[in-house]
């Protein structure tokens, strides 16, 4: 997966509370069997009022937001079913990170399993940057993961928390599969070890 360490882009408040993952990513788009395709399916419902009708009032579908790299959401986002597909969705529009103040457990797990940045704030923080972010002059965030620290569009920063394991495997991009993979030798080392006890088990070649 693609690393996070400095990421410069445009933010696009997300207000409301409880957006639920059929809303992130409708279930008409989880019937193909690779993951190409879903940043259409993205928000699909509330970017279309109809097939290649886009609703003018949608955040995303505006000028100066349509090609947020951040969302300042509502409490509880990512609620609902436990669809993968909400993450690879906004992924593929480019959204690297999600600021808000809570997110559903699973979703918040999925994020940082495939790359995209969930950043807990309190709720005034939250409220601050849904403000000034609703203003397309001055809708710039730059977030860095190795201070951890959000740089606000009036230039204040604000410091956030991550678990370590999960900030140094998104700085290095590092999936759960390039994890596995730094132990080759220790697994190769104790697989040998485990046949040469019992050869009986070891599989023919």
């Amino acid at each position: 997966m693609e690393p996070f360490t400095t990421v410069t882009g445009a933010a696009a408040p997300i207000p409301e509370p409880n957006i639920d993952t059929d809303v992130i990513m409708p279930k008409q788009f989880l019937k193909g069997i690779t993951r190409e395709g879903l940043a259409e399916g993205a928000f699909h419902d509330l970017r279309f009022v109809a097939p290649g009708r886009e609703r003018p009032d949608f955040i995303l579908n505006r000028p100066g937001w349509r090609e947020a790299r951040f969302l300042v959401v509502g409490p509880n986002f990512g609620c609902g079913s436990s669809r993968e597909h909400a993450v690879w969705g906004l992924l593929q529009r480019g959204v690297r990170a999600i600021i808000g103040t809570s997110f559903a457990s699973i979703f918040h797990d999925n994020c940082f399993r495939n790359g995209l940045l969930p950043v807990g704030l309190e709720p005034e923080q939250v409220a601050q940057l849904q403000a000034l972010c609703a203003d397309p002059e001055r809708n710039r965030l730059t977030i860095d993961l190795v201070a951890q620290t959000i740089t606000a569009p009036d230039g204040g920063l604000i410091r956030f928390a991550i678990d370590p394991l999960r900030r140094d495997d998104l700085l290095q991009g590092r999936d759960a599969i390039a994890a596995t993979l730094g132990w080759s030798d220790d697994l190769r080392a104790f697989e040998g070890r485990h046949f040469a006890a019992r050869p009986w088990l070891e599989p023919r070649r």
